[in-house]
């Protein structure tokens, strides 16, 4: 019988190998996706996620956690397709234009896909059309900007005003994050929310969904 608790550990610990078989284990014994997602993969990264934010690990840690949990993700995926699992929530990610840096946007996607959320990221230098794209064309509800150069957080207020002049900012929810933003910026250009590292971005879009 497979332990998802050893499951878990082996998420939180990064042991892509271990995750692999123990998802196919609970696979061929006929455990549902969503209890091996629930109870394995995401509990494994929920409680890395907490550790990052209370500065136990740090983001190599974190990297190699999300790593096993994407390889267990990638072994799971035609089950929980053939399953219909709902994702949490859906939701894109980008780095806003002008803004080439990707490594905290690309954690707080590897955090939100290890809570139960589909991303789609839509990279870095992203244009206000791409987000209003992914709303129109996807469903996207909830949009999530990163910044981390002083003079590309005005792009996060140029986009928000896109949304109201295409329609859809009463549809949506947008979260920032990056280095130089902050609450009182969130609150000034009128985001929903501000998270300052990956760990709370999750718990922001858990806040933000059921709103």
């Amino acid at each position: 019988m497979v332990d998802f608790q050893e499951l878990a550990d082996s998420v939180y610990g990064g042991k892509k190998d271990k995750v692999e078989e123990l998802v196919k284990a609970a696979i061929s014994e006929g455990h549902s996706a969503k209890e091996i997602l629930e109870q394995g993969l995401i509990q494994g990264m929920n409680r890395i996620g907490i550790d990052f934010k209370n500065n136990r690990v740090y983001v190599p840690e974190v990297l190699i956690a999300a790593r096993a949990m994407k390889s267990g993700m990638a072994i799971l995926r035609p089950r929980i397709v053939e399953e219909k699992v709902e994702p949490k929530g859906r939701v894109a990610i980008g780095t806003v234009k002008g803004d080439l840096h990707d490594i905290g946007k690309n954690l707080v996607g590897m955090m939100l896909e290890g809570a139960g959320y589909e991303v789609i990221d839509l990279g870095v230098d992203v244009p206000p059309e791409k987000f209003i794209q992914a709303n129109k064309e996807k469903g996207v509800r909830l949009i999530g900007m990163s910044s981390l150069l002083t003079t590309t957080m005005l792009a996060m207020r140029d986009a928000l005003q896109a949304f109201e002049q295409a329609g859809i900012r009463e549809n949506i929810k947008v979260m920032v994050g990056g280095a130089p933003v902050t609450q009182k910026w969130c609150d000034e250009i009128g985001a929903d929310g501000y998270a300052p590292d990956a760990a709370s971005a999750v718990e922001l879009a858990d806040s933000l969904i059921a709103a």
